[in-house]
């Protein structure tokens, strides 16, 4: 059982900026791709990027790119996403996840969520 450990979630108005953080054990950070994807209650889960486990390689979804940047920290097992020029269509619960095809949305593990909301 992969863990994925998500925060940095929170309220931030139109505009607004928020890093998310996303803490893997050692193992799934080595071998495998960590992708966030968010859902908002009564919506399809939405793929939003993705990094490789060597963190050469990142790939974004349409809503998120020009806004949005994933990152790693190996020295912590860290994933961030970076937010910034938030909307109000950005909030949801925002979610970490893992699995050999975590870039192509399919995902085998996730956390438990962090909940992002952008209003004024």
């Amino acid at each position: 059982q992969e863990q994925l450990v998500e925060s940095g979630g929170g309220q931030v108005q139109p505009g607004g900026s928020l890093r998310l953080s996303c803490v893997a054990s050692l193992s799934t950070f080595e071998n495998f791709p960590i992708a966030w994807f968010r859902q908002a209650p009564g919506q399809e889960r939405e793929g939003g990027s993705c990094i490789s486990q060597s963190g050469l390689t990142q790939n974004y979804a349409r809503f998120v790119t020009g806004r949005f940047t994933i990152s790693t920290d190996n020295a912590k097992n860290t994933v961030y996403l970076q937010m910034n020029d938030l909307k109000p269509a950005d909030t949801a619960v925002y979610h970490c996840a893992t699995g050999p095809d975590a870039c192509r949305y399919e995902y085998d593990y996730w956390g438990q969520g962090t909940q992002v909301t952008v209003s004024s």
